[in-house]
């Protein structure tokens, strides 16, 4: 069987490593989602209550290329097999779409509903009292077609109450933290903790703990009769969930955000896990020995209200003093070119880098190593 986790664009790599970490299978990368075999339906309700990458999480019924949306979409679904999802008798259709289309998802829901009627009579369309959500995923001219086992955007953060203007999607921090390299029993910084996302992604992987722990059951896959004995299913998950060995500092020069970030990682359930400071940057080689900090993880300010330049210059100084010599800065940023300057002048230098999309807008990831004097 075919699975498929949607993701954002630029975040497909950590998508694919998660996804074998998880339920060990292997992923074939595509734009935006990534595809891969599963055993049974135990490995998708997996992913929907742990996955910190993940969009969506299907059953992948199927995929085609298209001229004719329309047209092709009634072809495909006269030729397909839905298996045992056949007998579940009420459903409702949803669709995203990325790119530019001549039509809008509402019409895509409508006429896929109306297709899969034709293809099998006994099927009824239920937007509220829906036995099962049919889901339609749409890249450019690529279609995917299947069933939705979380029922909601897994994206979206309870945990996120208090925000600040500029805060990450918490599955783009997830991406940071792992593209950083960072392992469960090293010590991360993030200085600029604003509301916390990062540090609460790195705490949830850190210590096992679910990241839908307080949504189980919301999940649509409790409704598809699969069968799992889920109050076992969960505890026996929820059981690995663990004090990480690593060390989580969450620093921030005003209060405020602090206070956000601890307030934030409580609702999350990970405030245990991670030391909160009100620090300024000049601070930090008095917090921190010479080469003691593993990984430095961070969104650096990119106001022009801001004195960036001194602000930059100082983040590149404190960190050559704290970070150990085979240490990584991860940096998620709107000025990739500003913090490369920045950097280069305090012997770091950029070892990868890559763009990502929250929604439409682009940002970089950058990880920068000290050069070797």
């Amino acid at each position: 069987m075919k699975g498929l986790v949607i993701t954002s664009k630029g975040i497909e790599e950590a998508a694919a490593k998660e996804v074998k970490e998880l339920i060990d299978a292997d992923c074939k990368i595509n734009e935006c989602c990534v595809v891969f075999d599963f055993r049974n339906y135990k490995d998708l309700c997996l992913l929907c209550y742990k996955s910190q990458s993940a969009n969506r999480v299907l059953h992948l019924l199927g995929s085609f290329e298209f001229n004719d949306f329309f047209s092709d979409f009634e072809k495909f679904v006269a030729k397909l097999g839905f298996g045992e999802w056949v007998n579940c008798k009420k459903f409702k259709v949803e669709c995203i779409r990325i790119g530019n289309h001549n039509f809008k998802s509402i019409d895509a829901e409508t006429k896929a509903s109306s297709f899969i009627l034709k293809r099998h009579k006994n099927f009824k369309a239920e937007m509220k009292d829906y036995e099962i959500i049919f889901f339609i995923f749409i890249i450019g001219s690529k279609c995917y077609f299947g069933v939705d086992f979380a029922g909601f955007e897994l994206n979206k953060r309870n945990y996120k109450v208090f925000t600040h203007s500029n805060s990450l999607r918490g599955t783009i921090a997830y991406a940071l933290v792992r593209e950083s390299g960072f392992g469960k029993k090293e010590l991360m910084l993030d200085p600029f903790s604003r509301d916390g996302v990062i540090v609460i992604e790195a705490a949830q992987f850190a210590s096992n703990f679910p990241v839908n722990y307080y949504k189980k059951e919301k999940f649509a896959f409790l409704k598809y009769g699969l069968g799992i004995d889920y109050e076992k299913f969960f505890s026996s998950i929820d059981r690995q969930i663990k004090k990480p060995k690593a060390k989580i500092s969450c620093f921030d020069h005003m209060f405020k955000y602090v206070d956000y970030s601890r307030k934030n990682a409580k609702i999350a359930g990970v405030d245990k896990f991670i030391d909160f400071s009100r620090t300024e940057l000049e601070w930090l080689d008095i917090k921190f020995r010479k080469e003691s900090v593993d990984r430095i993880i961070t969104s650096l300010p990119a106001s022009k209200s801001a004195n960036l330049d001194k602000i930059y210059n100082e983040f590149f100084y404190q960190s050559s003093y704290i970070l150990k010599k085979n240490g990584t800065i991860a940096l998620i940023s709107r000025l990739p070119d500003f913090a490369k300057k920045h950097a280069e002048r305090h012997n770091f230098a950029a070892a990868k880098e890559k763009s990502v999309w929250s929604g439409e807008q682009l940002l970089s990831i950058i990880i920068f190593k000290k050069k070797n004097i």
